[in-house]
């Protein structure tokens, strides 16, 4: 337990790390650029900055894959972007192509190709994947060399096996129902990528420090894999309720008011899944982040003032980065309640039969005492 604290201190005290030095060279000039300190954290990039040594900067350039209707297929690395433009392509610095990589036409239009680069987020996706897939490899290795009548695994297997039978029996069991077993593998791999992108994105040494969860690309497809487990597997009972619901009839004709309702209610729920978890991972990073900033800015305005508030920014930084620990788990918590609410609403005939066994049991005892 000793060394699981250690690990949460350390960690939170290593979170404020890229900032403090992206402040320290920002420090530098007239004022810090807090908003650019922010959003160049928080976007994704083309290359991944690992370190910055005296004025050189160590960074991982990523391949680029382009595809122009006007200039066919490109591929070099993002190196080659250092000078400003390669091949015709540039990384656009304002306009609704922002921070994207974009061709410059003869004419002197910009033309958007199509964008298929290895970038920042998308290799931390493929990091933290290749994580998961270790420590549930790892996790299943230990079972298959031991028997159920061994004693129970601690340590780290310890803590997957507590973590894996809280969210099955306390989240997915209750809010599936009996089908639970056909859906927990998915709502498991959704929790723990969720858990493991959150934690990752905290630790800032290479090859962690990527902002997985708070790219709203990343949400929107997780959100949408629930969005199709919950329609493509709903059954007819699920499809009847929304399409011809047990209402008053006014209700659904000649005007199909609450049918339109209940459509529009199955395209919300993954855009309330997207953004929830996008805006709570964001808005924690920027918090740290302007905390950091604080230092520097506090700086500039003598010792009298910078001493105090440079201690007070790290109590504040020392405790957002514990409050985001726990909310990286809150979070993936969150998602995969509401995962498993939404794909047990879309399996209500197993709830129906549920009560009726109930009632017909309840009916047989006062049958039975008569």
């Amino acid at each position: 337990m000793k060394r699981f604290v250690y690990i949460l201190t350390a960690l939170m005290l290593l979170a404020s790390v890229p900032a403090v030095a992206a402040d320290s060279e920002s420090a530098q000039d007239e004022a810090v650029d807090v908003k650019g300190i922010i959003f160049g954290h928080l976007k994704d990039s083309y290359h991944w900055h690992i370190i910055t040594v005296g004025e050189k900067e160590i960074s991982l350039y990523l391949p680029v894959i382009l595809h122009s209707k006007v200039s066919g297929w490109h591929f070099f690395m993002s190196s080659k972007l250092e000078e400003g433009s390669y091949e015709g392509f540039h990384i656009a610095s304002d306009g609704a192509y922002t921070g994207k990589l974009v061709e410059l036409l003869p004419d002197g239009t910009e033309l958007k190709p199509l964008d298929l680069s290895l970038t920042k987020v998308a290799l931390g996706v493929i990091i933290n994947s290749l994580l998961l897939c270790v420590i549930v490899m790892c996790t299943a290795r230990w079972y298959r060399r031991h028997k159920y009548t061994d004693p129970a695994p601690g340590g780290f297997i310890g803590l997957m096996e507590l973590v894996i039978y809280m969210i099955l029996d306390d989240v997915i069991k209750p809010s599936v129902g009996k089908e639970y077993k056909r859906y927990a593998p998915l709502l498991l791999t959704i929790f723990f990528f969720i858990l493991l992108s959150n934690l990752m994105g905290l630790i800032p040494i290479f090859p962690a420090g990527a902002n997985v969860t708070g790219n709203i690309a990343i949400t929107l497809t997780l959100a949408l894999v629930t969005f199709f487990t919950v329609n493509v597997f709903g059954n007819r009972e699920y499809w009847k309720e929304i399409l011809w619901p047990d209402v008053p009839i006014f209700l659904k004709a000649p005007l199909p008011v609450l049918p339109i309702i209940e459509i529009i209610g199955i395209f919300t729920k993954p855009f309330a899944l997207t953004v929830r978890l996008f805006a709570n991972m964001t808005a924690g990073h920027a918090i740290i982040l302007a905390l950091t900033c604080m230092i520097f800015i506090t700086a500039r305005m003598g010792p009298m003032i910078g001493a105090p508030m440079t201690v007070l920014s790290v109590f504040f930084m020392v405790f957002m980065n514990m409050l985001e620990l726990l909310v990286a788990y809150i979070q993936a918590y969150v998602f995969t309640m509401l995962s498993s609410v939404f794909i047990g609403l879309a399996h209500p005939e197993a709830e129906h039969a549920k009560g009726k066994n109930v009632i017909n049991e309840k009916v047989n005892n006062e049958i039975s005492t008569i």
